[in-house]
């Protein structure tokens, strides 16, 4: 992340990223919906375009805020903070969520709005049962460990590549079909589509959510250990950074203020 970013404009980064990503997720299915019947071939396209959207928002956000556009991430990069290494405090944390959450309605109403349907119906697909809970705890989990590993091992500027091709991969894979993102979740609640989850769904989803977030940081902790070698992993913002300069390396406070 640029040296010296403001908490407003890292707020609006996260705002306005996790609503692109909500018009991608949401837009591509009820396009894919509406061009074929067949709900293989419009997961398809959904998947591959939510991929491609994810990666590239990752990348044009990250050096601003670290594009979490994930409450899960950002609980992450708190909990990096308070092991000693470097990430947000709660204040930030408290102001990246309430931002990824009023995005990710805005991103489906938006969605919503451009197809023509009527903005702000809330879905009605309802997504219950203990199996997919436990899809999205896997999931979850899943996410925060390429994030969190790829930190560890010093590979950050992997991540955008990473995290789409394992959102893509996750979609099929899990029964719940990867929800992984606790305010995405909420916003795809506003879209009565083929993305949507009934609002009677959030609190399982979020939950399970939650829970897979804290079992992806303790994989994370038993396989490489409490420290990363650059514990900024969740948003790769050092990865799409230019060296910085002597003495100020990428894990200084000075240099970016994210996880």
């Amino acid at each position: 992340m640029t040296a010296h970013t403001s908490l407003p404009r890292r707020a609006a980064a996260e705002l306005i990223g996790t609503a692109g990503l909500l018009v991608v997720v949401i837009g591509s299915g009820l396009k894919a919906a509406e061009l074929s019947p067949d709900t293989g071939v419009a997961l398809i396209a959904n998947s591959f375009v939510s991929a491609i959207g994810l990666g590239l928002i990752i990348t044009l956000f990250g050096p601003l805020s670290g594009a979490h556009l994930n409450p899960v991430v950002t609980l992450a990069s708190w909990w990096a903070r308070r092991t000693g290494g470097e990430g947000l405090g709660g204040r930030e944390v408290l102001v990246y969520v309430v931002a990824q959450t009023a995005g990710a309605i805005a991103g489906a109403v938006l969605a919503e709005a451009m197809f023509g349907r009527t903005p702000g119906a809330f879905a009605t697909q309802a997504l219950d049962g203990g199996h997919l809970l436990v899809g999205e705890v896997i999931a979850t989990a899943g996410l925060v460990l390429v994030i969190r590993g790829l930190g560890h091992i010093g590979r950050d500027r992997l991540v955008p590549a990473a995290v789409a091709a394992y959102i893509a991969a996750a979609i099929w894979f899990t029964s719940s079909g990867s929800f992984a993102n606790p305010a995405g979740t909420v916003g795809r609640s506003f879209s009565d589509s083929f993305t949507g989850i009934s609002p009677g769904s959030l609190p399982g989803f979020v939950a399970a959510q939650l829970l897979g977030g804290i079992l992806g940081l303790a994989l994370a902790a038993f396989l490489y250990g409490t420290r990363a070698k650059d514990a900024a992993a969740p948003g790769a913002a050092e990865a799409l950074e230019p060296d910085p300069p002597t003495g100020v390396g990428p894990d200084r406070t000075a240099y970016r203020a994210v996880g």
